[in-house]
Parts: structure tokens; sequence; C-alpha cells
């Protein structure tokens, strides 16, 4: 017998004939069996069909009654021309019954289907007892292969997306600085990001975080009840970046073998956007491999649903299967969140250029134009809008948690469209300008920080989440209106100087989750649930932003404490964990690494150390989880369903 030859599909080995070969093992034992169970299918067929006729034809004995009708929307027929026949569904055995006909006339049109049934069939049945064993054996192996075929096309997954020009990639590799003592940093930065990972690797591997010292996997509500790998994705650049070439492939084998997001799962769309799109698409971008481009896209569809809203703002969170979206629950009267409506268009606008598709663009665009409509209290966008209503909730309005990232991707469109997204920097510098006029404030010991406000009153704390901001005004004094280059440099070097002191005036030298600024404390968190640090990377992402616009050494100092203090503190046998009070000498962790520790806090201390020729600015656009997206330079080229670009 000629040895059956084996087929991958979907990762298991299947049994298919060589040319000319007989069959299975045991092929006949196999026949005999087949042949009886098609039999045993006709003649429970025929009998069902019997069975049918016998108990559901019409009793045509019973004369019908005067005055009465059959018609499938009932009532007499309506008297005039223009009332034909009705073409009921294929499930109705395919008949053009006329909505019209009478009682009897529809009885003996039914009567007379079924019967044809009936003969088709026992003339089928008839055709298969007269067929050789032969024949039999090779229906059954055509039915076979059909099934393959079709396993084989479903496995095959989605169309290939069309092709679109690459952008280019410069400055992925290398980075090496020229000092020693700074090259000597880095490494160490290499090997905190190689213990994160092992660790993870060896306790928490396809979780979507890691419990280091439970040594176990972790997941919040953000992800749902699903394993989806978020420290894989959201570590694959870091991982690039930094040369660890081995555990990337780990990461790429993983992701196209076990991410799947077709997972009964509730996900938050702004997180699973930011850290699983944006690290799919910076891994694509970054190495080339289609696998994460179409992984991204995938997940991409699954989000649209969110997007099913009265006025198009999206819902927070969405069910990847189901694509039933809602809101946080202790959201403001059942409001969207700024930072995540708002944090949407780096990603969509490059799903749009990748795939053809218009609807990610469009969707982000929607979003845009219904926010310029809108009325703002003192220039100020609140932090919560209803997706129903299109209002406002509550007038809260901050840079740090809730609002942050809408400031960062308004300047981030512009600059990643090639800085031909004017509408985007005049939003930006609109909304700066009222920030620094009612939010911006210094403090009686001289620090710059960047308040709250709360219903016409301004609360003089800042978060850890607000710390970013320094960076981002350094990266926007390039184009700022009215020559304040120099004015928004200088800004963002006082926040980030404010967040240092944050730092340094903890036991542990790490900054706490919030800080307030009077009764005489300054920049120093009072709330005991506000004195934790969880790996947080805004004021190391700052420090980096003022080295690569300054070259001031003390950045580099500074992001070097920063790094000290959390491989003293923060590193356990099992990875990294974050604690519960900066300002304690014998703290407690809280037993998370988190995927952003991987995908920013390292990311931003590891640049810190390089040249800066690794992911040079001028080529490359972080997103709000520092994933490295190329500048499109689109130059006459249109994204679809968007209208031409605009100096």
């Amino acid at each position: 017998m000629t040895t059956p030859a084996l087929l991958p599909l979907s990762g298991r080995r299947i049994p298919t004939l060589s040319p000319g070969a007989s069959s299975f093992p045991h092929h006949r034992a196999t026949l005999r069996l087949s042949e009886k169970f098609i039999l045993l299918l006709i003649l429970s067929a025929f009998i069902t069909l019997c069975f049918g006729a016998f108990f559901f034809l019409p009793d045509n004995s019973k004369p019908e009654p005067p005055g009465t009708s059959c018609s499938l929307r009932g009532g007499p027929p309506p008297p005039g021309p223009g009332w034909g026949t009705v073409h009921v569904p294929k499930g109705a055995g395919g008949l053009n019954v006329s909505p019209f006909l009478s009682c009897r006339e529809e009885e003996e049109s039914l009567r007379d289907k079924i019967r044809a049934d009936h003969e088709r069939a026992l003339q089928e049945a008839k055709e298969k007892l007269r067929k050789s064993r032969e024949e039999l054996q090779k229906e059954i192996q055509t039915e076979k292969s059909k099934v393959v075929e079709d396993l084989k096309k479903k496995d095959a997954g989605p169309k290939p997306l069309p092709p679109v020009p690459m952008p280019k990639v410069v400055g992925v590799s290398d980075g090496e600085p020229t000092e020693p003592n700074v090259k000597e940093k880095r490494d160490k930065i290499r090997e905190m990001m190689k213990h994160a990972w092992d660790s993870y690797r060896q306790y928490g591997w396809g979780h979507n975080e890691l419990k280091p010292l439970a040594k176990k996997g972790h997941s919040t509500n953000i992800f749902g009840n699903s394993q989806l790998g978020a420290s894989i994705v959201d570590a694959l650049d870091t991982l690039y970046i930094m040369g660890l070439h081995d555990e990337f492939k780990d990461g790429q084998e993983w992701i196209e073998q076990n991410l799947d997001f077709g997972v009964n799962a509730e996900v938050s769309v702004f997180e699973v956007n930011i850290r699983f799109i944006g690290g799919l698409l910076a891994a694509y971008y970054l190495s080339g491999q289609e696998v994460f481009k179409l992984k991204a896209v995938q997940l991409a569809e699954k989000l649209l649903p969110a997007f099913n809203t009265p006025t198009g703002i999206p819902w927070a969170m969405v069910n990847l299967k189901s694509g039933v979206g809602r809101n946080w629950g202790w959201a403001s009267a059942g409001s969207s969140i700024l930072a995540e409506f708002g944090t949407l268009h780096m990603e969509f606008v490059h799903l749009t250029y990748l795939t053809g598709n218009p609807a990610y663009y469009q969707k982000v665009m929607h979003i845009r134009k219904l926010l310029a409509k809108m009325d703002r209290p003192n220039g100020l966008y609140p932090n919560y809008l209803n997706p129903r209503t299109g209002r406002w909730g509550q007038h809260h309005t901050s840079v740090g948690g809730l609002g942050d990232s809408f400031y960062e991707y308004l300047l981030k469109a512009w600059l990643m469209s090639d800085k031909t997204d004017t509408e985007a920097r005049k939003a930006y510098d609109d909304a700066i300008e009222a920030i620094e006029r009612h939010l911006i404030r210094k403090s009686n010991g001289g620090l710059t920080f960047i308040g709250e406000w709360k219903n016409g009153h301004l609360e003089r704390k800042m978060g850890h989440l607000a710390c970013f901001a320094g960076g981002m005004f350094a990266l926007g004094a390039d184009g700022s209106p009215d020559d304040k280059a120099g004015h928004y440099l200088q800004l963002g070097a006082e926040i980030a100087h404010t967040c240092h002191e944050s730092y340094d005036r903890t036991v542990l030298k790490l900054g706490p989750e919030a800080f307030k600024f009077d009764s005489g404390l300054e920049a120093v968190a009072v709330r005991q649930n506000e004195k934790y640090y969880i790996l947080r990377p805004e004021v190391i992402e700052t420090y980096w932003y003022m080295w690569r616009f300054t070259h001031d050494p003390k950045y580099r100092q500074w992001g070097w404490e920063a790094a000290q203090a959390i491989d003293k503190y923060c590193r356990v046998s099992g990875g990294f964990s974050g604690v519960k009070d900066v300002y304690s000498s014998n703290p407690t962790y809280d037993d998370v690494q988190q995927s952003f520790f991987l995908a920013e806090t390292l990311k931003y201390l590891y640049l810190l150390f390089s040249s800066d020729d690794l992911m040079p600015l001028e080529s490359w656009v972080f997103n709000t989880e520092a994933h490295p997206l190329p500048v499109l330079h689109l130059g006459n080229i249109t994204l679809p369903g968007s209208e031409p670009a605009r100096r």
C-alpha cells in the first residue's frame, strides 16, 4: 500500500492520498462501513419524506369555508391592477406563491411540490443502490477531498492586503554611544529588559502581564477575561530596537500561533488600540514581517463596532466577539473619555494607509470635526463627552489622566503627516494656549506645575501622568505660533524639573502617582492612595525628549537616577514590581509587572543613553505607548476617504 503523504493544516498533519493510492489503512473495512452508512442515510431520508407526506399533507376532504383566504398577509385580494406574485424565501421550498391564491389552490400547489420532492429522493436512492463499490469509493474520496479543500481555504485566512509603498525606515538599530560610561549604562538598561522579558517568558508566557512575586500570569479588566499576550505585543519593538532578536523571534512565533481576537472578551478600545494595534504596527514597520500588519488589521476590524453610537464617539469598551459596546460605569453620566476617544488618530491613519480602507481615517476625522463644532468652556476640553447626546459631561479638564494623550495626538497627527495636517496643529496650539492660561501655575517655591480644572476651580495637584507634557511642549516647540519655540522649550524644561523634584523628594527616589502644591507642601503626595509607583514612564519620557532637543547632561543624570532606583527597589527574582509607598524605606510590592514597563519605561531609558541616530524624531513619531510609527511622506498621495492635504 502506498504510504499516505502528510499535509500540514492548522498546526496538524493529516493524511492525504498520493496519486493512484488506494485509500487509508484498513480501507476495506472502511469502505464497507461507508457503504452501509450511505445506504442508511438514504433509507432514513426516504422514510422521513414518507412520514412527512402522511402527516403534513393538507386535508382536501374539508370544503373551504366561504369568504376565507389563505393569502400570506390575510384578507381578500385588493382590486385593481398592479398586484402581482410575491416570492417566498427559498426556505419555503423555492415556490413562487401568489399571495391571493385560494386555500384549495395553495394546498394543491404545495402537494405537487412535495410529491415532486418525494419522487426525486426516491430516484436518487435507486441510483445510489445501483452503483458499484468502486463508484461509491470514488464518491467518498471526492467528498473527503472537498472537505480538505474547504478547510484549507478557511485556514488560508483573510485576503492579502493591497500593496502600498513602505515608508522609508531609518535608524532602527545600533545607536551605540561613543562614551564608554554611557554605553555601560545603556547595557545595564538592556540587561534590565532581558530580566523583565525572561521572567515573563518563564512565569507568565501568553498571559497579559506578570505577577513577579507570585511568579504567575496576571490580567486586568482592560483586557477582559482573555489571554492576549499583552506583554509580548507591547515589548516587541523594544526588543527589536535593543537588538534582542532571539527574544523578538519568540514573541513573533507566539503571535503567529496563538494571538486570536475572535474571543468573547470585553476590552478597552483605547488600551487595545495603543498597546496592540500600535505595538503590532510598530513591529511591522521595524521588521517588515507581514504577520504583524495582518494581526493589526484583524483587531482593528473588531474595534469598529465601538463607533456605532448616535454621535460616532466610540464606546470605551467593546466585546471582540459580539461587537457590543458600553462605557465605564464610573464615567460622568455614561460619558466617553477625552483621552480615550481622542487617542486613536495615529494608529487609524496608518491602518487606512496600509489597507486602503477609508473607514479608519473617516472615524477619527469625524471625531475631530465634531469636537471642532462644540463650545469649550474657557477654551478647555472637558474630559467627558456623552456619546448619545453629544454633550459634555462634568466640566473637569486635565492634562493628566482622562485628558493627557488627546493633546499629545493633536501634535503628533501634525508631525506624522509630515507637518501637512495644519488643522491638527491649529487645534493643538489653541488647546495649549488655553491650558497655559488656566491650568499652568508656578508654586511659591518656584516650581511650574499643571493643575486640574474642576467646575470653575483650579486644583493645585499634578499627576505623574501629566509629567509627559514636558516632552510634549519640547516636541511641539518647533512650529509654534508667534515665534514661541523658545518659550515652549523652556516650559518643557520647567515641567521636567518639577517632575524630577517629585522623585527627589521621596525616600526611594521614585515619583508618586500624584503630588500637591499647597499648605506648604510642594511636589509631595499627601494621600496614601497617591504614594505608589507602578513602573510608570512619563517622567523618563520627558527626560528623553529634553535630552534630544537640548543635550543638557542633567537629563541623562536624572534618567540614570531613576533607572538605579527601579533596579534597587522594584527588581525581584521574578521580574519587576511596582511599590505601594515611595516614602517608605521598607516598601510593599504591588506584585505587577506592567506591560508598559517593557513598552515605554525601558525603551525611553535605552534611547536616553543611545545616540540620536537611533529612532530619529524626523522620521518616527511615538504613539502614547511609545510604539514608533513612521512619518508618512505622502506628498501628492491622498489617503482614501480624505481631502487633499493643505499646507
